[in-house]
């Protein structure tokens, strides 16, 4: 049971006013588990964590907030790898856990309305029976809400074909930072004339505010999918693989790739599979669609990766196989733990032509640094997550974590891609925003955010860098120009 019990602070007792009687942390043993999210470096505690069960009770809640100049901010599961849900101010956090409903599916139109603490992979297994899922698929997915998953505009495996989160969001219900309640997409219509607020909002990181109910996209079954497994000795004939095949026309729902690093953690986890531990590079490729088509693009595939010197390529057998395939690469990240004690996740986007070049580069980042840097991502559509392994129990590995990473996003940006696909900036990488845009867009993009956050109280300090560091990012520019002049 929550505590509720001798509140010093007036602001939060006037608060716990708003809520059930149940729904308010405030003592600081209870707030150390809201000091961060999935990135874990940094750490704030919160002022008091209030847990509302609809949308009234967000509103009255920002509302106050508003109204006594109190910063506050959303929160979901906590499972965002960038630091948004950090409470770098002392903010009153609004848990949206609560807020847990599948309200409505309309199966005719082909649409759903969840509140946001519903979970990703839920929604599938509510709707799967009817032959109907959710298309993105964050390897979170098992736990991060839907909400979350629109504050970052998350992505997944099968964004290759089927699209980020912001495709498949059809309307959103939300509260504004001054607590006023608006609804986006009426009756699930997206495209209403004017501004497109939706896609503005759908990614904007919980700084223009909080969403608290949202219609998405439901997709019919595919009738036939079949999932391949390619082993390399090489990274560069597994990343010629990977253009090869896109080149030949073939859209996979999904294609995704782990070096030898990574294969070395997942294979020391939860779900290993066998995978050899000599090789340099593994892909797994899955399309889907109607049954007729299916076995060409096996076959083209298959000869793409022989044409690749590929070392073993073979085809699922059974659904269980290919369940076992992805639940060793959807553990991924968190396999990382068997063979680091810490790690530190990017989230890079480059042209897949660039995918030599830049696993090259990291591995030159990975020496000079002292750190492994394992790779996991998205080959299909370019979107790296170079996971940086280190110690923070010894003194400086957590700074050149961080320096290694800021390295792989200007690598990144340098080749002509951008420092994020689907994590989000928070307060990992906003001072690596100035790596794709400068001072006017900058500017462009903050005085957005104050036509909806003025005071800016909801979620302060995430997403725009500040102005000191300029001196520092020409330093990494430098050092990245470096590289990239000597690869």
């Amino acid at each position: 049971m929550l505590k509720k019990n001798r509140i010093k602070d007036l602001h939060v007792k006037n608060l716990s006013q708003l809520v059930d009687a149940h729904s308010i942390l405030h003592h600081k043993e209870d707030l150390l588990a809201y000091d961060c999210d999935g990135f874990t470096i940094h750490r704030h505690l919160p002022k008091a964590v209030l847990f509302p069960q609809n949308t009234k009770e967000v509103s009255s809640i920002v509302k106050y907030c508003n109204e006594h100049d109190l910063p506050f901010l959303a929160r979901g599961a906590g499972t965002g790898l960038s630091g948004g849900a950090i409470p770098l101010n002392n903010e009153v956090i609004i848990s949206l856990v609560k807020m847990k409903r599948l309200l409505s599916v309309d199966y005719e139109n082909r649409r759903a309305v969840v509140e946001p603490g519903f979970i990703n992979l839920k929604l599938t297994n509510s709707i799967s029976e009817k032959g109907y899922y959710y298309a993105p698929d964050p390897s979170s997915q098992y736990c991060c809400t839907i909400g979350g998953n629109v504050a970052e505009n998350a992505g997944g495996a099968h964004c290759l074909k089927y699209g980020v989160t912001t495709n498949h969001i059809l309307g959103l219900e939300v509260v504004l930072p001054n607590g006023d309640v608006i609804e986006l997409g009426k009756q699930g219509i997206p495209d209403e004339p004017g501004y497109d607020l939706l896609g503005l909002l759908t990614g904007s990181e919980g700084t223009l505010g909080i969403v608290t109910k949202i219609t998405v996209r439901i997709l019919k079954n595919p009738e036939a999918k079949q999932t391949v497994l390619a082993y390399f000795d090489r990274v560069e004939d597994g990343s010629q693989a990977v253009s090869d095949i896109i080149s030949a026309g073939i859209v996979p729902a999904a294609l995704e790739m782990m070096d030898k690093t990574a294969i070395e953690g997942v294979e020391a986890a939860a779900f290993p599979v066998g995978h050899p531990r000599d090789i340099e590079a593994l892909l797994l490729i899955e399309v889907d669609g109607i049954s007729a088509g299916i076995e060409e693009q096996i076959l083209r595939i298959l000869d793409v990766c022989k044409k690749q010197n590929v070392r073993e390529v073979k085809v699922a057998e059974s659904e269980e196989e290919r369940a076992r395939w992805w639940a060793n690469r959807k553990t991924g990240f968190g396999a990382m733990g068997a063979i680091s004690p810490d790690y530190l996740v990017q989230d890079g986007v480059i042209p897949r032509s660039k995918l030599p070049q830049v696993l090259k580069l990291i591995n030159k980042i990975s020496e000079e640094s002292g750190l492994r840097i394992a790779n996991i991502f998205h080959a299909g559509d370019g979107n790296l997550h170079p996971l940086v392994l280190f110690d923070a129990r010894k003194p400086g590995e957590t700074e050149k974590a961080l320096d290694a990473g800021s390295a792989c996003l200007q690598v990144c940006a340098e080749v002509g891609g951008t420092i994020t696909g689907e994590h989000g900036v928070g307060i990992e990488k906003k001072e690596e925003m100035r790596f794709v845009f400068n001072e006017d867009e900058i500017q462009a993009q903050t005085n957005i955010r104050e036509v909806f956050n003025p005071k800016n109280l909801l979620n302060a300090g995430k997403l725009f860098p500040s102005p000191s560091r300029c001196a520092e990012v020409k330093k990494e520019m430098k050092k990245t120009e470096y590289f990239l002049e000597n690869s």
